[in-house]
């Protein structure tokens, strides 16, 4: 058996005003209730919420403070995401992985932000993947990345064994992006762990789901640090073996004879998608309201009833109301 355990901080997060001593607090408390914890992951924009004016340089005194704070806890620190401006005046979604020495041993910026409502913040290029020594490999995604099988399939291509993912859902897809967990760990043979946060920062319902898709911890919608102890070994087995003695999914896939055009941007194989119009806020859709002039609603049409205009109306809303 190769155990972990790493802690979630599912937290209030704020819009307004920085949420960093709070993070820290919750830190703190962690490893004061749960000692034993060796990794700690924060929900995505936690430290600063969800606002792209409190962007800032990477190398920042609060990284620090993250970097302080897992040295002195030796433990590896994720602090969820925060939005990075860089020297061009571009703003990403960054995250940071802290080792228990304090040390910065890789970043990672979200590859695909929430477009069109996430307007502005450019999009990530590269993957993380790190290892804890003696433990086993770990790869890194942001919230909507998930959404997209191809991030996990190549972190997991890579080795990866354990996918962390700082969300930030407040919308009514939570629901979509929980089975989405649950299939990206059965698909890829893989522990996710998934955090959100609440208030400006979710809905919450984080969840820890085990390479077989068994979900491990589903938080609901109030604050909650939930430490899990994974094991290493059952991914090992079940990539060798398959879930339950069944699919051998990534062997599979590497042993396949299909190759995929649609990769391929100039093979034409994705002119439908070309077909789907501009990625862009969705409008209101406007619908058709009767004419005042209408004889079904003008009450003042002659041999018209008082009953029989308010039964129209009735309908007339109702086309309005269903669209």
């Amino acid at each position: 058996m190769t155990p972990f355990a790493i802690a979630g901080i599912q937290m209030h997060v704020a819009a307004a005003h920085s949420n960093v001593e709070a993070v820290r607090h919750r830190i703190d408390v962690t490893m004061a209730r749960f000692p034993w914890t060796q990794m700690v992951l924060l929900s995505e924009l936690a430290p600063f919420g969800p606002l792209p004016k409190f962007a800032q340089p990477l190398t920042n005194d609060t990284v620090a403070l993250f970097q302080e704070d897992a040295r002195r806890h030796r433990i590896w620190l994720i602090p969820g995401s925060m939005f990075e401006k860089t020297a061009d005046g571009r703003i990403f979604n960054t995250s940071v992985v802290i080792d228990p020495q304090g040390e910065i041993v890789a970043t990672y910026r979200k590859m695909f932000p929430f477009r069109p409502y996430e307007s502005g913040i450019s999009a990530g290029t590269d993957f993380c993947v790190f290892d804890v020594p003696e433990v086993g490999r770990f790869g890194l995604s942001i919230c909507y990345d998930i959404w997209f099988p191809e991030t996990t399939r190549h972190l997991t291509a890579q080795g990866v064994e354990v996918l962390l993912h700082p969300v930030l859902t407040g919308t009514t897809d939570r629901d979509a992006e929980l089975a989405i967990a649950r299939a990206t760990a059965a698909q890829f043979q893989c522990y996710v762990i998934d955090v959100n946060g609440l208030g400006a920062g979710g809905v919450g319902r984080s969840c820890v789901v085990d390479p077989s898709a068994q979900v491990l911890h589903q938080a609901a919608g109030q604050e909650d640090i939930f430490p899990i102890e994974i094991d290493l070994d059952q991914v090992r087995r079940q990539r060798e073996t398959g879930m339950k003695g069944l699919g051998q999914v990534l062997k599979s896939f590497r042993d396949r004879e299909a190759e995929f055009p649609v990769y391929d941007r100039a093979s034409g194989a994705d002119a439908y998608l070309h077909s789907l119009g501009p990625l862009e806020m969705p409008r209101q859709r406007v619908t058709g309201t009767p004419s005042m002039a209408d004889p079904r609603t003008d009450a003042s049409e002659p041999g018209a009833t008082g009953p029989e205009t308010a039964v129209h109306g009735v309908h007339a809303l109702g086309r309005i109301a269903n669209g």
